[in-house]
């Protein structure tokens, strides 16, 4: 595996990215052209981190003719064959872990303990698929007269997956994991404000052993994107990111009727009852809030106190985020780090500012923030904010903000606050904090969502199945069940005896 990009210095500030971030054929491939260069930002100095050059047409054509290639050969393996090639894939993964998680750092603006966090589920998401790949096995069905059916779990073919900046490497993991433990290729188009950490997941699955090609790396944005959805060697598309790109990967894709995983934007809604552990709920909140600076599709952005304890809750979650440690992502002190960018910062500021002219009340934060050291000075920082004095009805309780910001609202009853929590055209995922094991169950049976968290939020252990309900999106990602989202079933009929005809 090429080392330079991993072994570049490690620290906030210094990296300049100069290698090609494409990949098939087994190898990093310079852009054809560069009319069409973007810059990509380091996050916590705002400095040109590198240049991302987006696939055209032909980039495009060669990367899923290449996956396709490697997807005749790694189809026909048996389970325990590509079982034996992913977990060699996680172990090297496991053994880099600390150098991937710098980059993914300089590259995405959050905190390296963070980072670290999420390089280990990376691996952890393809041992465990790779443990489910011998297991892909059919049914046996007898039937009349010595006849019988049976069915074979096949693969696709090749898969697109498309990733979004909050979560770069552990996407491509997530995605590729099962898609490769199902006999399928991958071609992965990463964020195009995160374009450099894929291309390592790419190395690493050809160090491991995979066929060439079988998980291949094309950068670029929306055209980039079309031509992927488009394109007839294509089998399936998962696609992780917002609301309207996702409806556009949808349409795209069904011209030619293929496969669609879509993981969308959610509102979710955190509901803290008078009988929790407060301790436990506050806890909670922040968690649900504040990773990745509030960059989380399934963050609990609505949090719903139940009105005997708002102002204990309020006093304790203002107290604890007002000392979040704010600043350089690569010290692991820091437990917040930059905004992907100046326009998401930009943007989230002024979701705060709406906030105020509805009438909410901003309890701390939601200021831009700049660190005392010289050099992240140009770096999208901002202090984690609480609102209160929030209603359904406003901006900033009703639309996805995606950063640091925590909306606070009272409720009475729990069939009052079910039905608010449930008025919102989201579901991803949701969070009920309470002592009442009666009530924690009804609460998470009501409540629409693809994931309901009891006493916790934001755990995502790779064995359990992750996806939304409603414009949340479909499909799932991570458990068994992922299986049946890249794979396809086939029946065989065998008939023992003689053909019985109408003819």
């Amino acid at each position: 595996m090429e080392q330079s990009t991993l072994d570049l210095p490690g620290t906030t500030g210094t990296m300049v990215v100069t290698e090609p971030l494409n990949f098939w054929g087994g190898q990093r491939v310079k852009p054809r052209q560069q009319a069409n260069a973007e810059p990509v930002f380091e996050p916590a100095t705002g400095r040109v981190l590198c240049q991302m050059f987006p696939c055209g047409s032909e980039e495009v054509d060669e990367a899923i003719k290449s996956a396709h290639s490697a997807y005749l050969k790694w189809s026909k393996m048996a389970g325990m064959e590509r079982a034996r090639i992913m977990l060699e894939a996680a172990r090297i993964i496991r053994e880099k872990r600390d150098k991937i998680a710098k980059l993914e750092v300089i590259n995405n603006g959050k905190s390296i303990t963070e980072a670290v966090v999420d390089i280990d589920v990376a691996w952890q998401c393809i041992e465990y698929y790779a443990g489910m790949a011998a297991t892909l096995a059919g049914q046996h069905v007898q039937l009349p007269g010595g006849a019988f059916a049976y069915t074979r779990r096949e693969a696709l073919g090749v898969c697109v997956g498309i990733g979004a900046f909050n979560y770069p490497f552990q996407i491509a993991a997530w995605k590729s994991a099962p898609a490769l433990a199902c006999g399928n290729a991958m071609v992965f188009k990463p964020s195009p404000m995160t374009p450099v950490t894929a291309v390592l997941l790419a190395e690493i699955y050809k160090e491991a052993g995979v066929p060439e090609g079988l998980f291949c790396v094309v950068q670029g944005g929306a055209d980039t994107g079309s031509l992927l959805c488009h394109h007839p060697g294509v089998a399936k598309v998962s696609f992780t990111g917002s609301v309207p790109t996702g409806k556009k990967v949808m349409e795209m894709s069904a011209k030619s009727v293929k496969h669609v995983t879509l993981e969308l934007g959610g509102k979710s809604p955190l509901l803290i009852f008078k009988d929790c552990e407060l301790e436990n709920a506050v806890k909670g909140a922040l968690m649900a809030n504040f990773l990745t600076q509030g960059q989380v599709c399934c963050n609990g952005t609505r949090v719903y106190v139940q009105r005997e304890i708002m102002p204990q809750f309020l006093e304790e979650v203002v107290k604890r985020t007002k000392v979040i440690p704010v600043g350089d992502p690569l010290l692991d002190d820091t437990r917040m780090g930059a905004l992907i960018s100046k326009p998401q910062l930009d943007k989230v500021l002024a979701y705060v500012n709406q906030a105020k002219k509805e009438g909410a009340r901003v309890l701390c934060g939601g200021d831009p923030f700049v660190p005392s050291d010289p050099k992240l000075k140009g770096g999208y920082f901002m202090s984690p904010c609480v609102l209160d004095n929030c209603r359904d009805d406003m901006t900033c309780v009703k639309e996805e903000i995606f950063g640091p910001v925590m909306s606070v609202l009272p409720f009475d009853t729990e069939e009052e606050v079910i039905q608010r929590a449930n008025n919102s055209p989201f579901g991803l995922a949701s969070g009920v904090f309470t002592r009442d094991i009666s009530r924690a169950h009804r609460v998470a049976e009501n409540l629409q969502a693809g994931t309901c968290f009891i006493n916790n939020y934001n755990i995502s252990p790779v064995e359990v199945p992750f996806g939304g309900y409603k414009m949340s999106g479909f499909g799932r990602e991570n458990g068994q069940v992922t299986i049946e989202y890249y794979s396809q079933l086939k029946t065989v009929v065998v008939e023992m005896g003689d053909v019985d005809s109408l003819f």
